[in-house]
């Protein structure tokens, strides 16, 4: 499918509703995720620095822009938003150069985080930080792509001291700078989501589900978000069974990690159906 209507196909999921775009790490996840129906999917930053023996936040530029653009190549039918971090660089001009090589790799979508990966100084100083916002929608804008820009307040995530009313300033400074859709990732109430919702001035809201926190896709539908994503729940999930799993073999020489395996033929058969369709 030409990419801009996959783009076009992006966008209009955001007008009206809600949908889940959950986040694979690889080719094989992306492609499951596809045959499951979904209609947008997003890369996962900690996910895939986990397959490359990475801790989240240590995956290189180039490295995760071949990561994304094998991800976009894996299911050219579908909208991919790229977790793009913090763009890979400080200063508004940097980031907007960034911008463009995510841009090229042929993402629907991607977002730019204002944490900056320092423990001394977490999130980028405000203004500079809706800068960085309006350097990417202009290098966006540049490329004629309509490329969907997602801005992200990672106040929770960095424990601002006031992490709720820190993240609502910040979405509604992004909004006005041009972002077309606001994520605060960490919320997990009810109050703290409406909260977010209204901050974004009725630009769509992205709302991260990584754990069970007793919300529905309705739930959040009911509060206003647009979009759920669920980061690298999906990857964790899988970890934690491979984890636990090995430590029976290793503390208790038990393979009872594998109780809740199933056989792989469901799986050799979806992909060998899959790979047939592709061809």
């Amino acid at each position: 499918m030409p990419h801009s209507l996959v783009t076009a196909q992006f966008r209009s999921l955001h007008e009206a509703g809600c949908f889940v775009m959950p986040n694979p790490w690889d080719v094989g996840s992306a492609r499951w995720l596809r045959g499951q129906g979904f209609k947008a999917l997003a890369t996962t930053s900690a996910g895939f620095a986990f397959t490359q023996g990475r801790a989240d936040q240590d995956v290189p530029r180039d490295m995760m822009l071949a990561h994304i653009a094998e991800i976009v190549r894996a299911v050219p039918d579908l909208p991919v938003n790229a977790d793009f971090e913090n763009g890979y660089a400080d200063e508004p001009a940097e980031v907007a150069a960034n911008v463009k090589a995510c841009v090229a790799t042929g993402v629907a979508g991607l977002s730019i985080e204002d944490a900056t990966g320092r423990e001394s100084d977490p999130l980028y100083p405000f203004e500079l930080a809706v800068e960085r916002v309006r350097a990417a929608r202009k290098a966006i804008d540049e490329t004629d792509s309509g490329v969907v820009l997602t801005a992200r307040a990672e106040c929770f995530l960095t424990n601002h001291p006031d992490a709720l009313n820190e993240a609502a300033r910040r979405i509604a400074a992004y909004a006005e700078a041009g972002a077309d859709v606001l994520y605060a990732p960490g919320p997990k109430t009810r109050e703290q989501i409406a909260t977010i919702v209204s901050a974004a001035g009725g630009k769509p809201v992205n709302q991260l589900i990584y754990g069970d926190f007793g919300l529905t896709v309705a739930d959040v539908a009911a509060l206003g978000a647009r979009r759920i994503s669920i980061g690298g729940a999906l990857a964790r999930a899988a970890w934690a069974a491979f984890i636990e799993a090995t430590r029976l073999i290793k503390d208790e020489g038990s393979f009872a990690g594998f109780a809740g395996n199933g056989g792989s033929a469901p799986i050799t058969q979806f992909f060998r159906d899959d790979l047939k369709a592709r061809s």
